[in-house]
This record gives C-alpha cells, sequence and structure tokens, in this order.
C-alpha cells in the first residue's frame, strides 16, 4: 500500500470518485494482483486484462466494502473472480478448432518490454512459476493465494467460499503435487 497514505483515507476518496485515489490503488496493488493474476491464468496478457478489470470493478464497487482493513483481500477477491472468468472463456476458445492468431498468447521474447516487464519475465519464467502453472485451477488458486499472497487459510476460505479444511485439503495435495513435478524436472 502506499506509504503515508490510510486506507480509509484512500476508500473516502474512491467513494467521492477521485482518478488520483484510483492511480493510488493501482499503485499501491498492481504488482500483487498482477503477479497472482499471472500465476492463476499463465499468461500475461490475460492477467493483466483481469487486473484492469478488477480496478474497474473496485472503483465503480467501492461502496461495497464495509472493512476498509480488509482492502487487499477485497481486491484479491476480485482478481480471482475474474481470472476464474477468463480462464473458462480462455478454455472454450482454445478448444475450438480454427482460434484466431491473436487468441494465442504472446511470446515474451517477441514482445517489446520495460524494466517492470523483462523483471516479471524472468520470474514467470522460473521453475517454481511453472510448476504452479501445471497444478489444477482449484490447487494452484489456493498455492498463490496462500504462498505468494501469503493470505491466512481463513482469509482464503472466506475469499474463495470454501470451507477451511477444503483450502486445507487443496493447499496439501497442490504441495504434494509441485513436488513431483519439481522432482521430475530435476537433472539426474
Amino acid at each position: 500500500m502506499v506509504k503515508g497514505v490510510s486506507h480509509l483515507d484512500l476508500i473516502d476518496r474512491l467513494k467521492n470518485q477521485e482518478e488520483s485515489a484510483l492511480r493510488e490503488l493501482m499503485d499501491g496493488y498492481g504488482d500483487l494482483l498482477l503477479r497472482t493474476a499471472s500465476l492463476l491464468v499463465r499468461d500475461r496478457q490475460t492477467a493483466e486484462e483481469a487486473v484492469q478489470d478488477a480496478f474497474v470493478q473496485a472503483y465503480l464497487k467501492i461502496g461495497q466494502l464495509h472493512d476498509s482493513a480488509k482492502l487487499k483481500s477485497w481486491l484479491i477477491r476480485i482478481v480471482v473472480n475474474r481470472c476464474r472468468m477468463r480462464q473458462r472463456t480462455w478454455s472454450w476458445r482454445h478448444l475450438l478448432p480454427g482460434g484466431m492468431p491473436g487468441d494465442l498468447p504472446a511470446d515474451p521474447a517477441t514482445v517489446s518490454a520495460g524494466a517492470d516487464d523483462i523483471v516479471m519475465a524472468h520470474w514467470e519464467q522460473g521453475r517454481l512459476a511453472e510448476a504452479v502453472g501445471r497444478l489444477d485451477y482449484p490447487y494452484r488458486e489456493s498455492v498463490v493465494l496462500y504462498y505468494f499472497d501469503e493470505l491466512s487459510i481463513k482469509e482464503i476460505a472466506e475469499l474463495l467460499e470454501s470451507g477451511e479444511n477444503t483450502v486445507k485439503s487443496r493447499l496439501a495435495r497442490g504441495r504434494r503435487m509441485l513436488k513431483r513435478i519439481l522432482e521430475k524436472e530435476e537433472p539426474t
């Protein structure tokens, strides 16, 4: 979050539809939400679209946030929901034959990138991010929210509208799957 600015002040400014408050919100949470979305949907362009949608949604629906202390988890919930929506539409588009070339994920090597994009591309190309990306979506979602976004099991359960035991099971199974994926890729 932006230093020196309280959540309550920022939320009040967002409710008054101050564009500068939206910029501060994007600056404060943009990297976190983009990392989350990138890990969930495994495509930079789709992740960016999900995050943009999430910020627009947050700006329009800020009145629905009743506890300013939950701003971070509220934003993450919006991104997760946007990623779920995009994941469903992405899978249907790519299952049908004759997809449009523009529908395919962009090759990071062919896209000109700024410093932030280069750092993110290197991080995304890491073994862990790749292994997390290979998990089935429910496990990937729980692992990303717990280990990368550092949410508690209780927060994840609330965010995903599921039980805490479900989250614990998904985390345990996701860890086992990650271990197998990473062990398979180790040079022998």
